[in-house]
């Protein structure tokens, strides 16, 4: 599939929609337009790596408004290889910004970067890249935390790690290992993961362990980019979050996708965000880059009516679809399919066809209301060019903590009570309503990327092993997690050393 996508392209199913024609005289400049981010240096190895271009005119001001999608040409090339293996697309944000993500299928000595502009060179283009560049699949970890973290541009911390660890100032590895199984091991589905020397072990409990899969691929790919702390911990692998909040000197730490107000649990990205990052242009998926160039027709283009499709999932989601029904020139909402509550589906039916989720921004407005647990299509609602109106909720992801309401997004009440009323300020202030889903989506592209999923991960595992009071053990029945073979485009590890760098 990978090497079909390269020699004859592959589509991502991405929706073109019309933009508005630029002023007259205002195109974009060469010399004065931007080219910065991650994918311009050789020590950030991501799955699909990606940089931005902001196109800038003659005058030094900032384009707000797409120019075309073709007006920005990337070549990438090596020095040393012919033929690069490398997959590249050009994303219009349709704002002004271009996102180029390009995925690199083997290694190289070095990367040549241009960024063209009717085949003049944009910015400092080219940029040279020394080598090595890694592409993903090397197992080559840089063996200082600090220096990767430094590299990657980590934030010293993460507000909803700080919380999380506060439960547990001591971790006891021992301890864990034999109490956990035997609260939990019986009725849920959950893996115990040892990382030791920078290798992955694990041991699997319960039925349903399909979802390690998640897990696994994460921790392959982080230890082939750097020296993971040794740590010892138990993932959760169903939907609700385990460890109740209830007054107890016996709490056990449980890492889990989905936190709430009732639960210990330490929160990580979903499976499903975190899927989207490790597969990002390596099969046909959402996620948070494809999200930002199908953001739909402009502001002042689309339906002003509020939009949900979904499953019945909750309770919440019914009372949302009779609100629709009462009000349909205000609210569209309908189910593409039932499973919770089959009984009630002529009550709350017929069923409507799926729609795809880049048609979702044809709306203003994208309701956000909790499924099973936290609804995990929120990061992608915020990337859009619509303004998210979410249900208050018990439940939360890892960045929820640093969302603000009527900044970020307009909060709902959970009962759906003032939903009419929120729906009806937002047409009368248009202006605010479109700045807060200007300040959403801007809060997900600097927070919900692939670099920053990488340093979350980074640092629960760091900071949760700092709380170890025993060194973490390959235990009894842990198999080893073998790093995926790269017989096709093997890399020979090699790092750079200060004096290359000089």
């Amino acid at each position: 599939m990978l090497l079909s996508c390269l020699l004859i392209g592959c589509s991502l199913g991405l929706v073109t929609y019309a933009t508005p024609e630029a002023p007259a005289g205002s195109v974009p400049s060469a010399a004065h337009t931007l080219v910065w981010g991650p994918g311009l240096e050789t020590d950030i190895v991501l799955p699909a790596r990606f940089f931005f271009i902001q196109a800038v005119d003659g005058s030094g001001r900032n384009l707000t408004w797409s120019p075309g999608e073709k007006t920005f040409d990337v070549k990438i090339s090596s020095s040393t290889e012919q033929f690069a293996r490398i997959w590249i697309q050009v994303l219009d944000r349709r704002d002004g910004s271009f996102l180029v993500r390009y995925r690199m299928y083997a290694s190289y000595t070095d990367l040549h970067i241009q960024v063209l502009l009717k085949e003049k060179h944009v910015a400092k283009s080219p940029f040279i890249l020394p080598g090595p560049v890694h592409h993903e699949g090397c197992d080559c970890p840089q063996p200082s935390g600090p220096a990767w973290e430094s590299s990657m541009r980590c934030p010293a911390s993460f507000p909803q790690i700080e919380l999380d660890l506060a439960a547990f100032p001591r971790v006891d590895p021992e301890r864990n290992a034999r109490e956990i199984p035997q609260r939990f091991g019986q009725r849920q589905s959950l893996c115990h993961y040892t990382v030791k020397d920078n290798k992955v072990y694990i041991k699997t409990m319960g039925e349903h362990v399909g979802f390690r899969i998640f897990t696994d691929a994460l921790l392959l790919s982080l230890t082939r980019k750097v020296r993971v702390p040794d740590v010892e911990f138990f993932v959760n692998l169903g939907d609700w979050p385990l460890e109740k909040r209830q007054a107890s000197d016996r709490l056990h730490p449980i890492f889990s996708w989905c936190g709430s107000n009732q639960t210990w649990d330490i929160v990580m990205p979903t499976y499903d965000l975190t899927e989207s990052v490790l597969e990002t242009m390596g099969r046909v998926s959402l996620d948070m880059m494809s999200v930002q160039s199908n953001t739909g027709v402009p502001w002042d283009q689309k339906n002003a009516t509020a939009f949900w499709r979904g499953r019945d999932s909750r309770k919440e989601r019914l009372e949302l679809v009779k609100l629709s029904r009462a009000h349909p020139d205000v609210v569209d909402a309908a189910f593409t399919n039932f499973f919770f509550f089959k009984h009630d589906e002529a009550l709350y039916g017929p069923l409507v066809k799926h729609v795809s989720f880049f048609d979702f921004f044809k709306y203003k407005y994208q309701i956000n209301v909790d499924g099973t647990v936290a609804a995990y299509r929120l990061p992608y609602l915020l990337a859009g060019d619509s303004v998210v109106m979410k249900l208050d909720s018990g439940y939360y992801e890892h960045f929820y903590n640093e969302l603000k309401p009527w900044t970020h997004y307009i909060p709902v009440r959970a009962d759906l009570g003032d939903l009419l009323e929120k729906i009806q300020w937002a047409k009368d202030h248009d202006q605010e309503a479109r700045d807060i889903g200007v300040a959403g989506q801007q809060f997900a592209r600097n927070n919900l990327m692939g670099d920053r999923i990488f340093c979350y991960y980074y640092k629960l595992f760091e900071k949760y092993a700092e709380l170890q009071v025993a060194e973490p053990t390959v235990r009894s029945g842990m198999t080893l997690v073998e790093q995926p073979s790269d017989d096709l485009f093997p890399c020979a590890c090699q790092r750079r050393t200060v004096k290359d760098e000089l």
